[in-house]
């Protein structure tokens, strides 16, 4: 659908070139797409259509829509009070790998459903695989400690043809381990992706996401946004919420991002030929030295930092491989016919 007069075609400031969101909204076509949109969207003081990204209603709509319009996931819901990421940051996510591993294969993407990667901690929303797989053909393995989170992401990959037999939604039965109990000796990924708890505890994290909560209305009513003008008595008597949702797993764990990476790289260096390219994201950067110490020390062949930014929030994803450069090359010509 062509863009609307009241809604210029604007870029989003440091998304990928092949990230599907990185343009303003074109809220006309995702209400065509998902009717249940139409409710939380309206015009704010500039004559732009838009909706309150400080009510978690809108945000969780708003993600069903964009799934069902640029993905072709028709059945797609989470349960109350988990999280609800932001589709065009994950799909970020997905397209640099995509990049990371075109850069071992002579600038090809590897595609198809022989690719195939590993998402630590999918949640009950699945948008990782789901990105991934509709965009480049990928199958996933999706794990996850939660047991709802594991039963949701199975259910809509079940209520949904275009995701069947590319994604399997597995349970980690240790909540300690990673990659142990999932990645098994005869198991092979091309890529694994994280995004790791951020917070170090439930009080670091409540007050994290009060603060994002109370940014986002202060953003909104600068910008007059409809919900804020029109519909905020309903909004504005919604406590603060964590993150959009999100259980202790999604948000918090002991020793909060560095020691949940750490974790992560001391077992991936016990699954070193199983995957290619081991990855994470990284939000806070003051954990960057101690993470590429911890790497030195496992022997990590190489290791890959890329930045992403979206308006004003930065983050990166470090990415490591133990194969060596002969151990690479076999995989490129076993696995990606190169």
């Amino acid at each position: 659908m062509a863009q609307k007069k009241n809604q210029p075609t604007q870029k989003k400031e440091g998304l990928h070139p092949r990230n599907l969101h990185n343009q303003r909204y074109d809220f006309d076509a995702l209400i065509v797409s998902c009717p249940g949109l139409a409710p939380f969207v309206a015009k704010n003081q500039f004559g732009n259509l838009s909706v309150d990204f400080s009510d978690p209603a809108a945000v969780k709509m708003l993600n069903k829509a964009l799934l069902q319009h640029f993905y072709k996931v028709e059945n797609w819901d989470i349960p109350p009070g988990y999280l609800c990421p932001p589709i065009p940051g994950r799909a970020d996510y997905i397209h640099h790998m995509a990049d990371l591993l075109a850069a071992s294969n002579k600038g090809v993407i590897p595609q198809g459903k022989h690719i195939r990667g590993l998402d630590i901690g999918m949640g009950a929303n699945c948008v990782y695989p789901i990105i991934g797989h509709r965009t480049y053909g990928w199958r996933f393995t999706g794990s996850d400690i939660d047991a709802l989170s594991v039963k949701s992401a199975t259910l809509i990959v079940e209520s949904n043809r275009s995701l069947a037999g590319a994604i399997q939604c597995q349970l980690q039965k240790n909540p300690d381990n990673i990659f142990i109990g999932i990645i098994n000796d005869h198991d092979v990924f091309d890529f694994t992706l994280c995004n790791p708890p951020f917070h170090a505890s439930l009080e670091e994290a409540t007050a994290g996401s009060e603060r994002k909560v109370r940014n986002l209305r202060a953003n909104a009513s600068k910008k007059g946004s409809a919900r804020n003008r029109g519909l905020s008595s309903r909004n504005h008597a919604i406590k603060p919420v964590l993150n959009f949702g999100g259980q202790k797993a999604e948000l918090w764990c002991p020793g909060g991002e560095a020691g949940f990476i750490q974790r992560m790289i001391a077992e991936s260096s016990a699954k070193p030929e199983n995957c290619f390219w081991f990855s994470t994201l990284v939000s806070k950067q003051e954990n960057l030295p101690a993470l590429y110490k911890s790497l030195r020390q496992v022997n990590a062949v190489d290791v890959r930092t890329i930045k992403m930014v979206q308006g004003q929030k930065m983050t990166r994803i470090v990415a490591w491989t133990f194969l060596s450069e002969e151990q690479q090359i076999q995989w490129r010509e076993k696995r990606w016919g190169m």
